[in-house]
């Protein structure tokens, strides 16, 4: 394991091999000068797939398929779910999850492949689950406002999450399809205290943009949501309501949370992240920790990773529960639109004759 200590913008303290390494590296202390970079660049990879819309079955996530553009997130959340995947790669889920990106530069045309099928069936895709679609490279990349364009052209129906203003850019197309019912965004707040936020996730937009996002989005008639996600104990449970009041007033219409998940490598790096940043809160987060998940500091089943479980997990979701009926933001989100959904047009350069239909 590779101990590098936090670097400037980037959330990882530590950066373990891969789970799937043939070797492990461990740290000696030798007496040597470390010329690692302090505040290493993005590297950027193209990630070549014969499909981007990837499907599921599981039981506790309200979706069947989603659509990811990027591996890896510049945004270099401390507690992100999602960093164990780079191991995949054979990276780090540590500082390679935040620096080392891939991304699909062709998503659009795969996407348009995918959609145009005779057996494709149109159900809501959920775009950017795994890591932010809107993370910082994609301000020159533009993947997402890719794929976005072939769903508002094929009036697909699309779920989003992000923490990202960038999402703002694609107003234009957002707008539009939340008029024909085809778009709810979910805006994540982990925390309204600034300083916790720039340490845990060092290069997301402040809690104070992120509500002036939600304000934004729900002015121009999309459904918009808060996510409060994660929740951590001893940490930032306590702001549950204060967030959930604060993304109402900036016009939010539905809410969500979900707790800390610690898969795989993602417990060891939380743990160094709170040993480096919040050391005095380590010791109380994780024994809450255990009493969520029945003497663990993780349960992966179906059902509980997202919430918990015993007298504590149901006092956290009483708390929503009171939280969001007194704020009104414990309405149904609208199905969305199916029925209008047409594939798209096979673009042939060589007949310039448009279909007829």
């Amino acid at each position: 394991m590779k101990t590098s200590g936090p670097h400037k913008g980037r959330g990882s303290v530590i950066s373990p091999d891969g789970r799937f390494d043939a070797w492990q590296r461990e740290t000696a202390e030798d007496g040597w000068w470390n010329e690692e970079e302090a505040a290493p660049h993005t590297e950027l990879m193209v990630d070549i797939a014969k499909s981007v819309i990837t499907y599921n079955d599981s039981p506790d996530i309200p979706y069947d398929r989603s659509i990811n553009p990027y591996r890896g997130c510049e945004h270099g959340c401390a507690y992100c779910f999602a960093r164990p995947s780079h191991a995949y790669l054979g990276l780090s889920p540590g500082l390679d999850f935040e620096t080392k990106i891939a991304y699909k530069a062709d998503a659009a045309a795969t996407l348009r492949r995918e959609l145009a099928k005779p057996s494709y069936v149109c159900r809501p895709v959920a775009l950017g689950i795994n890591t932010d679609a809107w993370q910082p490279v994609e301000r020159r990349l533009r993947v997402t406002r890719g794929i976005l364009e072939v769903l508002a052209e094929t009036r697909h129906p699309v779920t989003i999450v992000t923490k990202s203003a960038l999402i703002l850019r694609d107003l234009d197309l957002l707008a539009a399809m939340a008029r024909g019912k085809r778009v709810h965004v979910a805006v994540s707040i982990t925390t309204l205290d600034a300083g916790l936020a720039r340490a845990m996730e060092p290069r997301a937009p402040s809690p104070q943009r992120r509500l002036s996002v939600v304000a934004a989005l729900a002015a121009a008639g999309i459904p918009t949501a808060v996510m409060v996600a994660p929740l951590i104990p001893a940490l930032s449970d306590h702001e549950l309501e204060a967030i959930l009041a604060a993304a109402r007033e900036a016009g939010a219409s539905s809410a969500g949370y979900i707790l800390l998940r610690l898969p795989h490598d993602v417990k060891p790096l939380f743990h160094a992240w709170l040993a480096s940043h919040q050391p005095g809160r380590a010791g109380h987060v994780y024994s809450l920790m255990r009493q969520l998940h029945g003497g663990k500091e993780y349960d992966s089943a179906f059902g509980s990773r997202q919430r918990g479980s015993g007298p504590l997990a149901e006092i956290i979701a009483q708390r929503f529960r009171i939280a969001v009926r007194r704020l009104g933001l414990d309405a149904p989100s609208a199905p969305l639109e199916t029925s209008d959904f047409r594939p798209p047009q096979k673009q042939d350069v060589s007949t310039p004759q448009l279909s007829l239909f």
